[in-house]
């Protein structure tokens, strides 16, 4: 089949969002100007450069994560590991705003090293970040997207120990959890490497 977005694609659900994935998690804590946590999970997540390093979140809409981010120039990338994937769904419940999806959720809250947004206690990684741009979106011939996208460059980064093997990370242990489309997740249980190839002249 071929369809054009504008014009609908006919099927029970929209399919754009299962073929671009698996997409990683960017499970974001911040503060709110209370000094209360908040949490949420964003599949509209990814890194972006290495150096140097950022990442960035897409919020659809002015959600909690995107505004607080704005107002106080910082949030924390939580990575979902397998353990925790059932509360990070539960956290992505639309709780009324003051309310801290910490708690609802079941976790526990651990500080962060150099920003004041705290990370979750067990997750396998975190990634403490400050915003550096936030930027809306436009479609073609200008038309603004309701997406807000938060850029934060990564100036801390957690590990649990546990989680490095001979010096590296050990994604199968942490059981990275990915977005798929619909209702799906996948979680990394084997890995296969390649290397890159380089071009031989002769």
């Amino acid at each position: 089949m071929f369809f054009e977005p504008r014009n609908g694609h006919g099927l029970p659900h929209d399919p754009t969002k299962a073929i671009i994935s698996p997409r990683p998690i960017g499970w974001i804590s911040t503060l709110d100007e209370n000094g209360t946590p908040n949490l949420g999970p964003y599949s509209f997540f990814n890194m972006i450069s290495s150096r140097p390093p950022l990442v960035w979140f897409s919020s659809e809409g002015p959600k909690d994560s995107a505004t607080h981010a704005e107002a106080t120039g910082e949030f924390v990338v939580n990575l979902v590991g397998r353990a925790l994937a059932e509360k990070m769904n539960l956290s992505a419940v639309d709780a009324p705003r003051g309310v801290s999806e910490f708690g609802y959720a079941g976790l526990e809250a651990e500080p962060s090293t150099l920003v004041k947004p705290p990370r979750i206690a067990g997750a396998p990684a975190a990634l403490e970040c400050k915003v550096t741009e936030i930027a809306s979106p436009r479609g073609l011939g200008g038309t603004q997207s309701d997406s807000i996208v938060v850029t934060g460059e990564v100036v801390g980064v957690y590990i649990d120990d546990a989680m490095l093997k001979d010096g590296l990370f050990d994604i199968v242990a942490a059981g990275n959890v990915g977005r798929l489309g619909y209702m799906d997740y996948v979680s990394v249980d084997s890995i296969f490497a390649m290397r890159r190839p380089r071009w031989d002249k002769d």
